[in-house]
């Protein structure tokens, strides 16, 4: 091996190095935004089922409701 391959495969190295990091960041990226979703999909169901059990209440008017500046 001369002296040109030797730097071409240290250079690929560094590249695989450099890769192999960027892999890991991308991966713990996607796996902390997998958690975040999966929250968020719990909370909407939660709030889904809330919804559907207030759907059988009595409707309120919106006559009856207090503006929210009082």
């Amino acid at each position: 091996m001369n002296a040109a391959d030797e730097e071409r495969l240290a250079r690929l190295e560094i590249r695989l190095a450099y890769q192999e990091d960027l892999l890991a960041t991308l991966n713990a990226a996607v796996a902390e935004l997998r958690a975040a979703l999966d929250l968020q999909q719990g909370q909407l169901r939660l709030l889904w089922q809330q919804l559907q059990e207030r759907g059988s209440e009595t409707p309120r008017s919106l006559a009856d409701e207090v503006p929210p500046h009082y």
